[in-house]
């Protein structure tokens, strides 16, 4: 339960080009973003006081806003400044950062060629996105109904606010039935992610995770790959059907809000919280707390 509800949280918000009281980021009821879904957005961690790939975040905020017609007013420069700003002016450290961009009221009805681009980043305190419990035994997933669009039918490749539709309907019917998340499909019937996290797989030492043709290739996703190759894993990325579950022993998935969390059950298939899966849940704790790495070392 949230003991605050997001619009009467205390602190400030970065609004089209300054920090703004919290309360006063506020937006009129026929504003296109809301009756149209024409926004787009990110998410993002700050962990000790830096923001975990900030320019790679806000240079896919650019593309995805490209990609539906928007033209934000702000470099990418512009934006890795505010947010380091929304997260000081918040007296944050470890903290979740969520810039968005929507097209405003100047105009109603699908055309929307005369609206203002928006923009804002807000930041809070946002521990871990899971139950700890759960996330400490692996998560329970069940497998969704809806499945990821085919590119030919919608945006895919944008972090567009109106493609998390589908992923909303599946969260809340895997929580009625007792489960943490739900795993998702593409249009094809080959597995596709999470409802907003990356999927890996461990087979005999390898990881295998989907190719990401029809959903985003994230960027904790490919950082996660690289702490792999590192390591000398071996990474294939390919189609994998829902099949072949019973193949791997392991499982579990990444994202900025899920960073790397171990997945115990998918529907009938179990998987055990294995060596690998430990070793680059460390390994990314290592990539995002440094600091802290090196006290404990010294």
């Amino acid at each position: 339960m949230i003991a605050v509800p997001y619009d009467q949280r205390e602190g400030f918000i970065w609004l089209n080009g300054k920090l703004i009281p919290w309360g006063d980021a506020r937006l009129h009821v026929l504003t296109h973003g809301l009756h149209y879904a024409s926004a787009v957005f990110e998410g993002m961690r700050a962990y000790d006081g830096e923001i975990f790939k900030l320019t790679e975040h806000n240079q896919r905020l650019h593309e995805s806003a490209e990609i539906l017609d928007l033209e934000i007013p702000y470099t990418v420069a512009d934006l890795d400044k505010a947010a380091r700003e929304v997260v000081r002016a918040n007296t944050l450290s470890d903290a979740y950062v969520r810039p968005i961009a929507w097209r405003g009221s100047e105009q109603m009805g699908v055309a929307a060629q005369h609206t203002k681009t928006n923009v804002a980043i807000a930041a809070w305190d946002w521990g871990s996105y899971f139950d700890p419990a759960a996330r400490a035994k692996g998560l329970r997933l069940t497998l969704a109904q809806f499945r990821r669009p085919d590119p030919r039918t919608a945006p895919v490749k944008s972090k567009a606010t109106g493609l998390y539709m589908i992923c909303t309907i599946e969260k809340h019917r895997a929580e009625r039935l007792g489960y943490n998340d739900a795993l998702m499909l593409d249009w094809r019937g080959q597995i596709a992610e999470a409802t907003g996290a990356n999927i890996f797989f461990v087979q005999n030492g390898v990881l295998h995770t989907p190719l990401p043709d029809c959903f985003l290739d994230g960027i904790t996703r490919r950082a996660v790959i690289g702490l792999a190759k590192q390591r000398g894993l071996k990474v294939i990325e390919r189609a994998i059907m829902p099949e072949e579950l019973s193949e791997f022993s392991e499982c579990f998935i990444t994202g900025t809000a899920a960073e790397v969390t171990p997945v115990s059950e998918i529907g009938q298939y179990k998987f055990a919280i294995g060596d690998i899966t430990r070793r680059l849940m460390d390994d990314f704790t290592a990539l995002t707390h440094p600091a802290k790495v090196r006290a404990a070392a010294g």
